[in-house]
């Protein structure tokens, strides 16, 4: 398989195990030991090590249930054992038996170990609502 397939294998992977509330598995695309991290869309979703990244997961699949990631945009950029990923995407979700679209933007950073990509960082945000197409900035209040 070449690299660009198979490092994005690693996010339809990601996905499944989202979905599946599979923690084990999820965690299991990261590469092994402490040396992981995560940023999420919520104010307090800052962390780094197993236990921090998998508490997050764990709180997520507490609160809704995800049904089905819909990739759009996609770059990949590899380099030598490392790459980087930048995609658009929504994630379709069911909170309290109602459904949620919720457009997030990621970048992930993967490295090649034994001929596998695995996830040492995964970074999500959303578009800033109350910046105009075309501007540098946020518009102040």
């Amino acid at each position: 398989m070449p690299q660009q397939e198979a490092v994005l294998a690693t996010l339809e992977e990601y996905a499944a195990a989202y979905c599946a509330k599979d923690l084990d598995r999820l965690m299991a695309i990261f590469v092994d030991g402490q040396g992981i991290s995560l940023i999420g869309t919520g104010a307090d979703e800052l962390c780094s090590g197993r236990e921090a990244v998998a508490a997050v997961f764990e709180r997520n699949f507490r609160d809704a249930t995800a049904t089905r990631f819909e990739w759009d945009w996609k770059d990949v950029a590899i380099y030598r054992g490392a790459a980087t990923v930048a995609v658009t995407l929504n994630i379709h979700l069911e909170i309290e038996g109602e459904p949620l679209v919720v457009p997030v933007r990621w970048t992930v950073s993967l490295v090649e170990v034994s001929n596998e990509w695995k996830w040492v960082h995964r970074h999500a945000s959303s578009a800033a609502s109350s910046q105009d197409e075309g501007t540098a900035y946020p518009a102040g209040s």
